[in-house]
Order: C-alpha cells, then structure tokens, then sequence
C-alpha cells in the first residue's frame, strides 16, 4: 500500500521530468523570488490535490512553486494533465 507522501512524491517526481533543462533553471530562477505577482498560475509542489492555483499565496513558500510563467505552454500543458491523471486515480 502506497502512502500519501510517497504519491506525493511520485507525481513531484514525473511532473519534473517533464520540463526541459531551460525550464528547470526558470523554476529555480522563480523560487528565489519573494512572491508571485497578482493572478499568475502555479501548482504548490507539496499540495498537488489542490491543482493550478493563482497568486500570490502568502502561505506558499516560493521553494516549492511551479509557476506557469516559468514552463513553456506545451510543458504546463503536459503538467496539467497529469495532475488530473494522478487525481483520477
């Protein structure tokens, strides 16, 4: 039987791999900001279950944010959809 921490990390885990080695260093680039700016999209890493949300999030930690603005359109894309998939399981 899985546990929620090790779901969790798997879909970290195959989320990641979809990004290109550009769009790692924008989401690395991205956690060393104070905030989101007002409406941009993003997935909280460590809270998958809660989707795409918007910022800002006070209570998000940058660390663990994948903004929109830092992926491609195809990349978020693919994100999204396995964020349903892992949600439908």
């Amino acid at each position: 039987m899985k546990t929620h921490a090790n779901d969790a990390y798997l879909t970290r885990e195959k989320i990641l791999k979809l990004l290109s080695d550009n769009e790692v260093s924008a989401v690395s680039t991205a956690e060393t900001a104070d905030h989101l700016a007002p409406g941009d999209e993003f997935i909280d890493l460590n809270k998958f279950e809660l989707g795409v949300q918007k910022g800002p999030r006070s209570k998000t930690p940058m660390g663990h944010v994948l903004p929109k603005k830092s992926v491609h359109t195809g990349t978020w894309q693919k994100i999204v959809a396995q964020l349903h998939a892992e949600a439908a399981r």
